[in-house]
């Protein structure tokens, strides 16, 4: 099973199995965990299901994990203060130098309901915790997706240049109101949304940094393709309010960053996730968020 992952992938789950005695298990774990199957094969990291007395996930950095900014040594100290706050797995296994991470395995229920006023107290959750700090910085996030879009592929930097200014000045709009800057999850999706016995978790916390809330929201509406309905009932539940139209218009220019700093990120990979038909579908979610 494992067979099908990069040699070099294989190793470093081999070195991270190796090591569970030093997993934070409680009960202590009585015997070293075996792979079970291969969960995910993403554009930044691997991720398998292992099994011993329990189950866990271990993802291991893939070589261009680097590229993406990522804070692990963050992202470990987040999932540790969401776990304790009921929000997260559990993380057992944190190694830098192998670029491995283990958490408990959630096992999804079921019926996987997208339930607007529970997603809304997930990020009201995240953003009560405690303030860390690294912040995520969007023009700095977005100049170096450009950088590396320009370099090794200028045909699709081509694609987005257009696009630059108009996305900038919304951006500088949106960054211009006032906020308390707060722990966001940054990629709260729902393929990062996981219901487990009945109890909603966020799952994926590499993104997570501190950041405007607003922007948070937009990532959620416009990630999700939320209609207009959907909006104001996440708004309204977030909130307790009705949001004002100076808010809505700041969640739209966030959408509008987010939609064109997912395809910098799409089409900034070696080997672009995006096919044809999806990129078309994303460039036309762009242009009518500029509108």
């Amino acid at each position: 099973m494992v067979a099908a992952l990069p040699r070099n992938i294989q190793l470093k789950l081999q070195q991270t199995l190796a090591q569970w005695r030093r997993w934070s298990c409680e009960p202590a774990l009585c015997a070293q965990p075996s792979a079970v199957k291969i969960l995910t094969t993403g554009l930044s990291n691997f991720s398998v299901l292992v099994e011993s007395s329990q189950r866990f996930v271990v993802r291991i950095d893939g070589e261009h994990t680097a590229m993406h900014n990522l804070n692990r040594p963050g992202e470990w100290r987040n999932l540790q203060a969401a776990h304790r706050a009921g929000l997260a797995p559990g993380p057992r296994y944190f190694n830098p130098e192998l670029g491995a991470l283990v958490c408990d395995y959630l096992e999804p229920d079921d019926q996987q309901p997208m339930v607007i006023s529970e997603v809304a107290r997930l990020l009201q959750a995240i953003h009560h915790l405690p303030a860390r700090h690294h912040r995520l910085d969007l023009h700095e996030r977005m100049l170096s997706y450009e950088k590396r879009l320009s370099h090794r592929a200028p045909d699709r930097a081509a694609l987005l240049a257009p696009y630059r200014e108009s996305v900038g000045v919304k951006l500088a709009r949106a960054e211009a109101g006032k906020s308390t800057l707060v722990l966001c999850h940054h990629d709260l999706l729902r393929a990062n949304r996981l219901y487990c016995g009945g109890r909603l978790f966020a799952i994926d916390w590499e993104y997570a940094a501190m950041g405007d809330p607003w922007y948070e929201l937009a990532v959620v509406i416009a990630g999700d393709s939320l209609c207009s309905n959907e909006t104001e009932e996440l708004l309204l539940a977030y909130l307790g309010r009705t949001v004002r139209e100076e808010e809505q218009q700041r969640v739209q220019d966030y959408g509008c960053a987010y939609r064109y700093l997912e395809l910098l990120w799409y089409l900034s990979q070696d080997h672009p996730a995006l096919d044809d038909e999806q990129l078309r579908h994303k460039l036309a979610g762009l242009d009518k968020s500029l509108n």
